[in-house]
């Protein structure tokens, strides 16, 4: 019996090759815990030099949500929340793990997956407005991704905006990273990590999902909010003992571009997708040039195709269509996706 054909996330395979040929050659090495290891410093070194930044803190977690979490904690005093659109992951997709640092999730209306700096400053206009703003939640600092839960980028015109507004406001800014490589690489990003490192005052660079077993770096380029965030760290249970299994990790990632390439590949196998979708006549969601494709399809031509593929299932679109996810990663086979290709074809 054939087996799934996978397509519902990017981080259902293991890890890259290299990584695993790392991990064993260095697997009886004693070396000091907590990410104060050669291997972690050496990947600290490797991202501040993309980051244009000789001075950032560079601290490695486990996961998305463990990072998300752990940023907000240190950053919000007990009455402040989390301005973020009301798609954003942290409000949709972590089972309340930011209420449950105390914090409540202030959310504005997406715009094509986006928050804007006009919402922002909406926000923060109101509550400051509002002479019963003490019986409410304080805008603490504002969180988005790149890309976004739809696969839509941030220009760098937008995140100037965004930045410039934060900081007029005096709220920190956030950008979650989970997917930066896959946005990164997309054609139409025009940021790098030099452009964030200047315009956010933390953000964070996944690797579960772009080629590591696991593990996120948070980077947090200034001085302002990095003096006690490695207490916060331990407080959430973020810092991990072996902590150079993570450090390992992120320095093959970020040796000779590793990072770089294998995103592209996933880009360009979600965009070739992309391609087939639109021209089998089925219309997108959204317009993603990211290893996320939203397209909708009837929901009997979805029956068929889950009898080989998985995807995940994002909304009704009407009666008898939905919006569906097909995802690539850093490891889908071509092949794969040119069979999904010959059989949306025949549909």
């Amino acid at each position: 019996m054939q087996s799934m054909i996978r397509f519902e996330s990017d981080y259902l395979e293991g890890a890259h090759p290299a990584i695993l040929k790392k991990m064993a050659e260095t697997n009886l090495e004693q070396t000091p815990g907590y990410g104060l290891d050669p291997y972690c410093e050496s990947a600290r070194e490797s991202i501040r030099r993309l980051c244009r930044n000789d001075g950032a803190d560079v601290q490695f977690l486990v996961g998305g949500t463990q990072a998300n979490l752990t940023v907000a904690a240190s950053i919000l005093r007990p009455h402040q929340g989390v301005v973020a659109a009301d798609t954003g992951h942290v409000n949709c997709h972590e089972s309340g793990a930011i209420e449950a640092t105390g914090h409540k999730v202030l959310t504005a209306k997406n715009e094509n997956g986006k928050l804007t700096a006009r919402q922002v400053r909406r926000i923060y206009d109101e509550h400051w407005g509002d002479a019963n703003r003490e019986h409410m939640v304080q805008p603490g600092m504002v969180y988005v991704s790149h890309p976004t839960e739809f696969g839509t980028l941030y220009t760098k015109a937008e995140l100037r905006d965004l930045s410039g507004v934060c900081r007029e406001c005096g709220l920190p800014l956030y950008l979650d990273g989970a997917r930066l490589g896959y946005g990164f690489m997309a054609e139409e990003n025009d940021l790098t990590l030099a452009d964030l490192a200047k315009l956010c005052d933390v953000f964070s660079i996944g690797g579960t999902k772009v080629g590591a077993l696991f593990g996120e770096a948070v980077v947090i380029p200034g001085e302002g909010l990095r003096q006690d965030f490695r207490y916060i760290l331990k407080q959430r249970g973020g810092m991990l003992a072996k902590g150079r299994l993570l450090g390992i990790q992120f320095d093959v990632l970020f040796r000779d571009g590793l990072y770089f390439k294998i995103s592209e590949h996933a880009d360009r196998l979600a965009v070739k997708l992309k391609k087939a979708f639109l021209a089998k006549g089925f219309p997108l969601l959204c317009d993603s040039g990211t290893n996320q494709q939203f397209p909708i399809l009837p929901d009997g031509a979805l029956a068929v195709l889950a009898k080989k593929y998985s995807f995940s299932f994002w909304k009704k679109a009407d009666a008898s269509h939905s919006a569906v996810r097909f995802c690539t990663s850093w490891a889908t086979r071509e092949s794969d996706v040119d069979e999904l290709i010959r059989d949306l074809a025949a549909l």
